[in-house]
């Protein structure tokens, strides 16, 4: 039988909250850690199902790591990127964050995989990434449908080009892929990665960058234009992984609407590009402070209703989901564009997002690129489905912020990046 969740009305939340590890930097730190050379030690780690299959999979390469009890502390014995184990059939759920940047530095290891995952990661697009390493003499196939997952990788070793093309207008983890495998396949000149097209979600390039040079890898970057040398990463010793900041976003707008509330883990020096989320809401009308590790967010000063978003939100494509969620407490409509990557997430966010919201009483409309929200005079309870999307459960959870009780199916799917939101969300409603 099916779990359904039911959330009471939230007429005010109080205190503060602290936030798990970003998954962004932990799948990223887990993968650099493994193909440097020395020991790193990950703290404050997400202990997550897309940590959990990043780590599954390193050990399955023959990566050694110890991990804590609580799955926040990993040790991790990096290789060097000469993983131990050349031939391997490798199992990545649904984790984005994982597939791409595994199958660029998979690609030039001269060993045979398969990489799989589960139903919905068979639908999420894999060409441009595949197109492009097989253009620089990577052996990769498609054992399903082109295109898309399953993908076998015969062995290869050696580049043959110092300039690679890849398109960043699907999902710039094709981008951040190649970029972490670069520095171990490079020439000796270096390898220059460039984008044709337009580069969406560019501040999660910019975060692998800023977290290869934790590892000893210095990238040269234009708009459109990335030089990497070749050279091999270094164990930073001790690394801390910030709180997350897409997930910071579910508690920073609760604030917004029924706070204040001051969220633990993040602050005003977050090299994330979802922090920025923060910026947003000031243009709503939420009160905004920050300090080196924390952020307090509140409804207006004045009393008044926060004020419909209207903007191009494709720098932050994760966290932009959340102002979709705040749309029905808002005064005005809330329209969001540059959104498309939406399209081929877990699911497709934009299609979720029109069909749940309908049900609460907006007026929504939607394209492949943008989606706009009506509030209704009169907000009403739902039964919101999820499509098994962790972003999803947790949006919808916001309604109850509106005043009225919503009940929210399969709320187990948020083990993928925030196993226990639904109990931190608990702990900071106030009870009348």
């Amino acid at each position: 039988m099916e779990e359904i969740l039911k959330l009471d009305p939230i007429k005010k939340v109080g205190g503060s909250v602290d936030l798990p590890g970003s998954k962004s930097i932990s799948n990223r730190a887990l993968l650099l850690a493994a193909l440097s050379e020395g020991t790193t030690e990950l703290q404050n780690l997400l202990a997550a199902e897309d940590t959990e299959m990043m780590i599954g999979v390193l050990e399955a390469l023959g990566v050694k790591l110890e991990v804590s009890d609580n799955g926040t502390v990993v040790k991790v014995e990096g290789c060097g990127g000469n993983f131990p184990v050349k031939k391997a059939d490798l199992f990545l759920g649904n984790a984005g964050t994982a597939m791409r940047p595994l199958s660029s530095s998979l690609a030039f290891s001269g060993g045979e995989y398969v990489l799989d995952g589960v139903a919905r990661m068979r639908q999420r697009p894999i060409a441009h990434l595949v197109e492009a390493l097989n253009s620089v003499g990577g052996r990769l196939s498609y054992l399903g449908e082109p295109g898309f997952p399953p993908i076998k990788i015969e062995p290869a070793t050696k580049i043959n080009s110092d300039i690679v093309h890849v398109r960043g207008d699907v999902s710039s983890q094709f981008v951040s892929g190649l970029l972490m495998a670069a520095p171990l396949i490079a020439p000796e000149q270096g390898l220059r990665i460039r984008i044709d097209g337009e580069l969406i979600s560019s501040p999660y390039v910019s975060l692998t960058c800023r977290l290869m040079e934790r590892f000893g890898v210095e990238v040269k970057t234009s708009e459109k234009d990335f030089l990497v040398p070749k050279t091999p990463y270094k164990a930073p010793g001790i690394f801390e992984v910030e709180a997350d900041a897409s997930s910071a976003s579910y508690f920073l707008a609760l604030g917004a609407l029924v706070g204040p509330l001051k969220i633990n883990g993040i602050g005003a020096d977050s090299v994330q590009g979802d922090a920025a989320f923060v910026e947003y809401l000031v243009k709503m009308g939420a009160t905004v402070t920050r300090g080196e590790n924390w952020i307090k967010t509140g409804p207006s000063r004045y009393g008044h209703k926060l004020h419909g978003l209207q903007a191009d939100v494709r720098p932050i494509p994760d966290a932009a989901m959340t102002f979709a969620a705040m749309a029905p407490m808002c005064e005005g409509p809330t329209i969001l564009r540059g959104i498309s990557s939406w399209r081929v997430k877990e699911t497709d966010r934009i299609a979720a997002m029109h069909n749940e919201l309908t049900k609460v009483g907006c007026r929504v409309e939607s394209t492949d690129d943008m989606i706009k929200i009506t509030p209704p005079e009169k907000l009403r309870s739902a039964v919101f489905d999820t499509y098994k999307d962790h972003r999803m459960a947790m949006c919808m959870s916001l309604i109850a912020a509106g005043g009225v009780s919503v009940e929210i199916r399969d709320p187990n799917c948020v083990r993928k990046t925030f196993p226990d939101y639904f109990e931190r969300l608990a702990g900071v409603v106030e009870k009348e």
